[in-house]
């Protein structure tokens, strides 16, 4: 990887590298009973959706020739460091009440069961094996000290490369809110990313959130965010006044979503595949018809930003279509309302771009991928049955760190 810093600059160019998760263990924790509250509408098949995913990384690899770094393995490398690991481990226990054992916790388990424990969780009965304590009583045996990460797999979301650096996601959900932390310690610690990545942050407040899946790189000079169930305009405009600031991009765009589970954030309802070219779910493009777009106003003399705001009352597609020039559109499910609604329940929209009008798209999206195809787009299929079931795509599932420039 190269040592200039981390940015992206297209949605489509040939993907150089990016990070994955491979579902484990934290899978298997979901049941019927606590699906809801880790934000599941489903119980996956664990090793199904294991090879599903393997499919996909080997796909990545050999199709695009992009490294494929590994969630798991970047955080041992980070938490070789005893002072991180101590750290992270106590922040994991916060409010479980046995903090204050976090060292004689971890003295217990090697780096790598330390990782993993982070992401899928432990449980009172799982530490007892290891370590004995009269506080451990107070718990039910089958109670989480640390909960599980089951949405880990959807990379997207944790943090977005954006083309001025990287935005630190701040989940909205308890569920999640944990993975954007273990992301952001890897970013500034470990040695193929430390001191190359430039922070955006959303700033304090309990209702400021932003998720990675809401962030869409329009071009080098525009910037998207889904105003979503997940993403609010506090946080987006705190964005706003970091990109903007910084200089190259002009207008950032906020785009109202649909408060449903099929939108839940931008990337379901559209995605760029090549510079003039996008896919998307037409009942959502349709019915936004509330963007805002930002633009830089004035930076006073204590640096303090304000922003001009204009407010559009017509729906994405047209925004795209004064933001791309000779804007063609893919529809999910081939333009047939009934299989557009089926398809884009398991993210027909949500294909991911390794390379300009080169795709990975789900398996199951057979009208959309059609569609596609008939555009003149190569599209690379996986296995989706298991995959598919946490209700996200082959975007979903990936951060990618570097793309070829044009």
């Amino acid at each position: 990887m190269p040592e200039d810093r981390v940015a992206l600059h297209s949605e489509f160019g040939t993907l150089k590298s990016v990070i994955m998760h491979r579902p484990g263990k934290e899978i298997d924790r979901l049941t019927p009973y606590n699906k809801s509250e880790l934000l599941f509408d489903d119980v996956p098949f664990l090793q199904q959706m294991q090879k599903e995913h393997d499919e996909f990384t080997v796909l990545i690899k050999q199709a695009a020739g992009a490294q494929v770094y590994r969630l798991h393995e970047l955080l041992i490398d980070v938490l070789i460091d005893d002072n991180l690991l101590l750290k992270t481990m106590t922040d994991a226990l916060d409010g479980s009440g046995i903090e204050e054992h976090s060292e004689e916790f971890i003295a217990r388990y090697s780096t790598s069961e330390c990782a993993g424990i982070l992401l899928h969780g432990i449980k009172v009965n799982e530490l007892k094996r290891k370590y004995q304590h009269k506080d451990l009583n107070k718990f039910d045996d089958y109670d989480y000290l640390i909960k599980p990460n089951p949405n880990l797999y959807f990379m997207r979301d944790p943090a977005a490369v954006i083309q001025t650096g990287v935005i630190s996601s701040k989940m909205k959900f308890p569920g999640r809110q944990r993975e954007s932390k273990l992301l952001r310690s890897i970013f500034e610690n470990h040695d193929l990313f430390k001191g190359r990545v430039n922070f955006l942050d959303t700033g304090e407040g309990v209702n400021t959130c932003i998720e990675g899946g809401d962030v869409i790189v329009l071009s080098d000079k525009a910037l998207a965010i889904g105003h979503s169930e997940r993403t609010d305009t506090k946080a987006i405009q705190a964005i706003a006044r970091q990109v903007l600031q910084k200089g190259g991009v002009e207008r950032v765009y906020e785009v109202h979503l649909p408060k449903v589970r099929n939108c839940m954030h931008l990337d379901t309802v559209f995605t760029i595949i090549d510079e003039n070219l996008v896919v998307t779910y037409p009942d959502a493009m349709q019915s936004v018809l509330q963007t805002n777009v930002y633009r830089l106003d004035d930076v006073d003399s204590e640096g303090n930003v304000s922003l001009h705001k204009e407010e559009i009352n017509d729906s994405i597609l047209k925004v795209l279509q004064n933001e791309i020039d000779h804007l063609e559109v893919v529809e999910t499910g081939d333009g047939n309302p009934d299989y557009a609604r089926r398809e884009q329940w398991f993210d027909g929209a949500n294909v991911f771009a390794i390379g300009p009008r080169r795709v990975i798209s789900y398996n199951r999206n057979i009208h959309t991928n059609r569609a596609l195809r008939n555009a003149g787009v190569e599209v690379l299929e996986i296995s989706s049955s298991e995959l598919s079931r946490g209700l996200g795509g082959p975007r979903c599932m990936t951060m990618p760190i570097e793309r070829q420039l044009f």
